[in-house]
């Protein structure tokens, strides 16, 4: 944390009118981060020792110190998500929308997607047999967030990498819209060095330009009756209320509260009066985010969707049951083959059709030759058929080495093998009998001794 923070940040702050704003400075020089992990449920994750619960997320925990996360093979299974305290209130954000639009399943959007901790929380609470689409537009940031959405195991789910202020609207075609979107960082600042030093005033001008063009280009894709989730990690009014003023205003969003976070130490809008939601460092455990649920009027009006023809798809090898369920198999390429759910296709091959698809459901296998290769987002999918390959139980001096993708030896039949670590699938090995092949992905392994 810097020695001292800009001056025209701390006089924005005390102008603003709120006497726990007027506080905020002293506590971003003076209090440290809280650490918190959100637990995979559905991977069968236990509560960590010493946790105590984050109070507006279910699967959320604080711990008592920082442990070396990278070198706990649970976080590379997918168990947990490291993730601060304050993002977790998005979790609370989808149950209320859920409950407000009133359907199941659903489509949803996150429209500024990565690392994926929003995306990961928001699929845990989605009803069964939703749909997720997960947008980035950095390429970089994007295959972070393919790797920790794929470690989650969830399947049902795009990822696509494109301009959140200028993708083509799919009309009426989300249920639920979530935009965490880019913002001056200010909510960062007691653990960012990086968030002090570029922070300006003109920085805040030009986020708040961008934010008006992505809520106003998202909106389109919103369905009537549909619910948008604003976010953002920063506390100046121009980034957040004055973005809100502009939703009811132009657009006739209708606020609504989200009950789990009408919380004391949760403070709510200033200079407006609808229910948003800050969270401010020194009065939480979490770093600073605001975060507010609208609705979209619901006039009885529908926009028809142009569905595209299907393409046509490459011829694909005999395919064992990878997935327990019903799934379509896609060959991407010349090599690559994955499985969406059936009931999904269709809305898939609509968002392939105009926006920049990354991935689509999960990578099941790679063709090599005569070889079908499991792929290592298959391992660490919730619907993996265990079925299909012998398992090795490997200790934690093993599943280590894997992770970093060095070679080691197993006691397994030859051919394909699923490793398990603490009875939970880790990855694959080829095992030629004197050693195994080792088939995690190279830019997702160790590199930390």
């Amino acid at each position: 944390m810097a020695a001292q923070l800009p001056a025209k940040f701390v006089e924005m702050l005390q102008s603003m009118g709120e006497p726990a704003l007027a506080q905020l400075p002293n506590a971003l020089l003076t209090t440290a981060p809280a650490v918190a992990v959100r637990i995979n449920r559905a991977k069968g994750c236990d509560v960590p020792a010493a946790g105590m619960p984050v109070e507006w997320c279910a699967d959320g925990y604080y711990l008592p110190e920082r442990p070396d996360f990278t070198l706990d093979p649970a976080l590379h299974q997918g168990l947990y998500y490291v993730q601060d305290a304050s993002s977790m209130a998005h979790a609370a954000a989808v149950e209320a929308a859920i409950e407000i639009v009133g359907r199941k399943p659903l489509r949803y959007l996150d429209a500024c997607a990565s690392p994926g901790g929003k995306t990961t929380a928001a699929m845990d609470r989605l009803p069964a047999g939703s749909l997720t689409v997960a947008n980035e537009f950095d390429r970089r940031r994007c295959s972070i967030l393919l790797e920790n959405v794929a470690k989650w195991g969830n399947e049902a789910v795009v990822i696509t990498n494109g301009d959140a202020s200028a993708l083509t609207p799919i009309p009426d075609f989300f249920d639920i819209i979530a935009a965490d979107v880019p913002c001056s960082g200010e909510g960062m600042m007691r653990k960012d060095e990086h968030a002090v030093e570029q922070w300006s005033p003109a920085l805040v001008a030009d986020c708040a330009t961008l934010q008006r063009r992505i809520v106003a280009n998202l909106w389109q894709s919103l369905r009537p009756g549909g619910c948008f989730i604003y976010s953002t990690c920063t506390f100046n009014t121009s980034e957040n209320e004055d973005i809100l003023r502009f939703l009811i205003s132009e657009y006739g969003a209708i606020p609504h509260p989200i009950a789990a976070l009408n919380r004391e130490e949760i403070i709510g809008a200033v200079g407006l009066d609808v229910p948003a939601y800050r969270f401010l460092p020194g009065r939480v455990r979490g770093e600073g985010q605001f975060i507010a649920l609208l609705q979209k009027a619901d006039s009885g009006e529908r926009r028809q969707l142009r569905r595209p023809k299907s393409a046509p798809r490459a011829k694909m090898p005999k395919l064992p049951e990878f997935l327990v369920g019903n799934y379509k198999y896609n060959m991407i390429g010349s090599d690559t083959i994955t499985a969406i759910a059936a009931d999904h296709a269709e809305d898939v091959e609509l968002v392939r059709s105009v926006w920049p698809v990354t991935a689509a459901g999960v990578e099941v296998a790679t063709v090599r030759g005569k070889d079908i290769i499991p792929a290592q987002p298959l391992a660490l999918c919730r619907n993996l058929s265990r079925q299909l390959y012998p398992e090795v139980e490997v200790d934690h001096d093993t599943a280590l080495n894997y992770l970093r993708r060095n070679a080691i030896t197993i006691e397994a039949p030859r051919g394909i093998v699923l490793l398990t670590y603490g009875h939970k699938p880790l990855g694959w090995v080829k095992n030629l009998g004197n050693r195994a092949n080792n088939l995690y992905p190279a830019p997702w392994r160790i590199l930390k001794s």
